[in-house]
């Protein structure tokens, strides 16, 4: 198998091994753990089975592909910048988030999605279970979505486009699980910033912390905010 080929099949497994989580991490716990109820003990296993995931990548790329696993030679930058960046990232994400999930709320008057509101429940002044949800998240769909996917589709088609808009839909289709559009277009949005960030600046670190701060805050207004008032946020 060509080099390309391996590249190709690493891309689906990973893919494939997302989705499966996504899809069947909590029925598995469930049956594991006998404990059928959407608890912060089983949410946190499903966690360990999303860092699985990375390991198995990790393993998969060294012993196929055998080369780097992070195809796009890391830049370093000055402490002042991975401030402004991480900020810059934030404020677009941010801003750009609310007026995708404004315009859906417009238009398609979705109601809040169901597995949204149980974490809103779950994460409730649980800060252990919010940072190390906004850590596994921050680390793992990084280094997989746009370390290890984006360069990977780019070499495979020989387009930066594709390895952008391609890893940023992958990205979004990740998060269809939680059943709202909304869930799926801002994703989208967020994963194409990053990954036209990432192919501009070649820098990994600044997602993870950008994608952890993001999401840490995120929580942090659901954790403030009546339960009532969640489908405005």
């Amino acid at each position: 198998m060509s080099l390309y080929g391996k590249y190709a099949l690493g891309i689906l497994f990973t893919f494939v091994l997302l989705i499966a989580v996504m899809l069947y991490a909590f029925p598995l716990v469930y049956f594991i753990t006998g404990v059928k109820e959407f608890k912060s003990a089983n949410l946190f296993y499903t966690r360990i089975a999303l860092w699985t995931v990375l390991a198995l990548v990790f393993l998969y790329n060294f012993l196929m592909e055998k080369d780097a696993f992070l195809l796009w030679k890391e830049k370093k930058y000055p402490a002042l910048f991975y401030i402004r960046a991480v900020i810059f990232l934030y404020l677009i994400c941010a801003f750009g988030g609310a007026f995708l999930n404004l315009l859906i709320q417009i238009f398609a008057q979705e109601n809040i999605s169901r597995k949204l509101l149980q974490l809103a429940l779950l994460f409730r002044n649980n800060y252990w279970l919010i940072i190390s949800f906004c850590l596994t998240a921050g680390v793992v769909e990084e280094l997989l979505m746009r370390g290890y996917i984006q360069p990977r589709i780019e070499k495979i088609y020989n387009s930066s486009y594709s390895g952008v808009f391609i890893s940023a839909a992958l990205f979004g289709i990740l998060h269809s699980t939680y059943g709202t559009i909304g869930q799926v277009v801002v994703p989208f949005f967020i994963g194409t910033v990053f990954a036209l960030f990432y192919k501009k600046y070649l820098n990994i670190k600044i997602l993870i912390i950008s994608h952890c701060i993001y999401d840490f805050v995120s929580m942090m207004i659901m954790n403030f905010t009546d339960i009532k008032h969640l489908s405005a946020f």
